[in-house]
């Protein structure tokens, strides 16, 4: 699907990816964790990634952008869901642009083509956490109208608390 409109050039296009953009999108996620500074995902979680999104039952909804033909960002969304609005959510995991290709309408684009799927979808809102360092990126969502949440505090717990807790080794 092509994008067009205010700040999506037509020489971007957002596209819902498919098995065959695997390994473009394994590229764009090792570029994510060198920018981020984090660790690559290690081959067994590569291999999860790509089951996960192109299996049979996908657990996420990936998205690849193109500029003229070349693949240069993605984003991966699945849905949560909000009790009060009594709508899905379109929660939106990961967004990335190589950095030679800011500047050029991409994540307008994309914002366009996600706020269009979240609409589609029945979503009540989108929601996304940004790395406090990442001025660029807080600007962009700050122009797109977008607002900083400071009432709600994000938690974690990973799979060695997980454990703990379930009482399993």
């Amino acid at each position: 699907m092509s994008n067009s409109g205010p700040g999506a050039p037509e020489r971007v296009v957002v596209r819902r990816a498919t098995r065959e953009d695997a390994g473009a999108l394994l590229g764009l996620v090792d570029a994510l964790a060198d920018y981020e500074n984090l660790p690559r995902p290690t081959a067994d979680a590569r291999e999860r990634l790509v089951a996960d999104g192109f299996g049979a039952e996908p657990k996420f909804t990936a998205y690849i952008a193109e500029l003229e033909g070349r693949t240069v960002g993605y984003a991966i969304t699945f849905p949560t869901y909000s009790s009060f609005l009594a709508r899905p959510t379109l929660f939106l995991e990961d967004i990335f642009v190589l950095p030679e290709a800011r500047r050029a309408g991409v994540g307008s684009a994309f914002f366009q083509h996600l706020a269009r799927e979240a609409l589609r979808l029945g979503c009540g809102r989108m929601e996304w956490v940004v790395l406090d360092w990442n001025k660029v990126a807080i600007d962009f969502y700050e122009r797109l109208g977008a607002r900083r949440l400071t009432e709600w505090l994000p938690y974690r717990l990973t799979v060695a608390e997980l454990q703990r807790i379930a009482g399993v080794d």
